[in-house]
């Protein structure tokens, strides 16, 4: 869970410099901005499938244990 909360950060921070970039004309804030905004996503997409491999790990792991 951390990886997603960590890219949803990131996005966040990246939407702000991008829209800060486009209001004061700075277009190589605006360009890192959406440079950080898909690394967000990247890192959220991430966390997702880390989450869903766990979540399948144990899935299995507790049909193993059953008699």
């Amino acid at each position: 869970m951390a990886e997603k909360a960590k890219g949803k950060m990131e996005q966040a921070k990246g939407k702000a410099k991008e829209v800060a970039g486009k209001a004061t004309g700075n277009e190589r804030m605006q360009a890192e901005g959406k440079t950080d905004q898909l690394k967000g996503k990247a890192r959220e997409t991430a966390g997702k499938a880390e989450e869903q491999a766990r979540g399948i790990k144990d899935s299995l792991r507790g049909r193993h244990q059953e008699p």
